[in-house]
């Protein structure tokens, strides 16, 4: 009797050990950025940036994220560069496609709550705005490339407006806008 106890509880545990497994993910996501509208007059050239976040899944197709990015931007004909970091949070959800198991979709939709940082061509800082609330929206694949590594290229829209001073206390409200495709690398644990 007292072996049968042994054996359920071990089935049980393992059962549930195996269950959890690769509920866990963590993603580094290089990107290039493309302003979708300009600054002030000043064209926004192409930017560059990366993005580390880590999801739960919840639910089978269903996970949560959080993570912390960093994107820099230059503007054209000027002395100035910007830089857009903070963090990021928000659902994702992954489902395979019918063409093979190791291929899914990805769609998610979070917020960003980051802060723009003017700078001069020194790298001194101009101005910074604080952090505030923004949105995103992403689509893109997961493709599964071996012992729980998968390869993540994605389309993202992102925007986020916030209040910058420039010079002498004139504060511009600067919308940024663009669109991100990014190669992420995950691991699921």
């Amino acid at each position: 009797m007292k072996q049968i106890k042994i054996i359920m509880i071990s089935i049980l545990f393992l059962g549930s050990t195996l269950e959890a497994q690769n509920k866990w993910s963590a993603e580094f996501r290089p990107g290039i950025n493309f302003p979708a509208e300009d600054f002030k007059g000043s064209n926004i050239e192409t930017g560059f940036g990366f993005e580390v976040t880590v999801g739960y899944r919840f639910m089978e197709h269903l996970h949560t994220y959080l993570g912390w990015g960093n994107n820099t931007f230059s503007i054209e004909d000027s002395n100035m560069d910007f830089e857009e970091n903070g963090y990021t949070f928000g659902l994702q959800f992954i489902h395979p496609l019918w063409i093979s198991e190791d291929l899914s979709y990805l769609f998610r939709l979070g917020a960003i709550y980051n802060h723009l940082k003017l700078e001069d061509v020194n790298g001194e800082l101009i101005d910074d705005s604080g952090h505030g609330l923004g949105w995103q929206i992403e689509t893109g694949l997961d493709y599964v490339i071996g012992s729980n590594w998968s390869l993540r290229p994605s389309l993202r829209y992102r925007s986020l407006s916030r209040d910058i001073d420039v010079i002498q206390n004139q504060t511009i409200s600067m919308d940024l806008n663009y669109l991100s495709f990014g190669l992420g690398v995950s691991k699921s644990f």
